[in-house]
């Protein structure tokens, strides 16, 4: 385990130093959900509120990148911000800087300009991530800084232009689907233009904002093996160098479904063999009556999720048992049956067969993924998904 020197205590910090990326949404957070699957590629916020970091134990523990907050407004700079930035560096992290909006201050390109001017700018040197604008619930007032969803709008189009002006790039943007519905009126005109970082604690980044299609970095809970928040890369440690340098498409986001009473089909034979595997008694024949219906209630009574029958994402990652290479039974036949509803050519028959991982790692190679073969929570989500 590594340490982490805190800056300010607890009960004695306060206005900026308590602001930072996810502030806002660990507040309205009331049960995070913690993710069964995020990607390999892990990494980390943090703020003055971390104080001193020890980056060498970071590195140690798995993180590969890391965001620090460098200013907020137009009149704070973090006073750790040097120690992050530069610490995280030189661990081995590609690490960028990010800076807390206050629309209601000054104007976006004003904002842009302090914030390149204390540390936020980008070099394409494969190392620095660029700059990110945490734009979210205003902590000390009015949610949207008393902007109308068209004035905050044009306040985000001004940091971003005066940002790509002077850094050369668009400025990733950091924010949450609610506050973007709520503040921008599910604008949807950046997202072919500015990565996304989204924040979400409910287990999956979905759904997402108006305007893109997937997102580049998923802030997924605030606390977790890592000092400050917690965060995963869309894409592989090639990809993440990939963005540092320039440009970057992250893969589509997958989503698992919504199973529910009156579903038919695979996916609801999916469910009916990975509920017998947890222990029920149903026969998988894909219709979604009662008796599965009570099934689903039951299993998620049994595991501390809301008993509505509805099987959505919470329930899924639960729901899904890992199998692999000699392992049999109706979790095996559930995958059996993802695999050939893709175009696999394999019997299903809840053996987990040579042939069985042979279409395993056949499907996760063509869906990007780490092809070893084994049907783990990753995997199950692009089956189902």
């Amino acid at each position: 385990m590594f340490t982490v020197t805190a800056a300010i205590p607890a009960a004695a910090a306060s206005g900026p130093d308590l602001d930072h990326a996810g502030s806002g949404l660990a507040a309205r957070t009331a049960q995070p959900v913690t993710p069964a699957a995020i990607g390999s590629v892990r990494g980390l916020d943090v703020s003055g509120y971390q104080g001193a970091v020890d980056w060498a134990s970071v590195a140690a523990a798995g993180a590969s990148f890391a965001y620090v907050k460098a200013t907020e407004s137009t009149n704070y700079v973090s006073s750790y911000f040097g120690q992050q930035y530069n610490g995280a560096a030189g661990a081995g992290l590609i690490r960028g800087a990010y800076h807390f909006a206050h629309p209601d201050a000054s104007s976006g390109a004003t904002q842009a300009d302090y914030f390149v001017d204390h540390g936020g700018g980008w070099r394409a040197d494969g190392k620095t991530l660029p700059g990110a604008l945490d734009i979210e619930y205003n902590p000390h007032g009015d949610t949207c800084y008393g902007l109308s969803a068209g004035a905050m709008v044009s306040w985000i189009s001004a940091f971003s232009s005066r940002y790509r002006a002077r850094a050369g790039r668009a400025p990733v943007i950091y924010s949450t689907t609610d506050w973007w519905h709520k503040c921008t009126g599910d604008y949807a005109g950046f997202g072919a233009t500015n990565p996304l970082w989204i924040a979400n604690y409910s287990g999956t980044p979905l759904p997402l904002p108006a305007g893109w299609a997937s997102d580049t970095i998923w802030q997924y809970a605030d606390s977790g093996p890592f000092p400050g928040d917690q965060n995963t890369f869309n894409g592989t440690r090639d990809d993440l160098r990939t963005f540092a340098l320039g440009d970057y498409t992250p893969p589509p986001v997958r989503a698992w479904p919504i199973v529910q009473q009156g579903d038919s089909g695979t996916r609801v034979t999916t469910v009916q063999d990975l509920l017998d595997a947890r222990g029920a008694t149903l026969t998988a024949d894909g219709d979604f009556g009662p008796a599965t219906l009570a099934a689903v209630k039951a299993f998620q009574s049994a595991h501390g999720l809301t008993a509505d029958g509805i099987v959505g994402p919470n329930t899924w990652q639960a729901l899904v048992v890992t199998v692999q290479s000699g392992d049999s039974g109706p979790a095996v036949r559930a995958a059996q049956t993802e695999l050939v509803a893709h175009g696999a050519a394999v019997t299903v028959d809840g053996q987990f067969t040579d042939a069985t991982r042979a279409a395993v790692v056949a499907f996760q190679t063509s869906s990007q993924l780490t092809a070893d073969g084994v049907v783990g929570p990753d995997t199950w989500q692009a089956l189902v998904s």
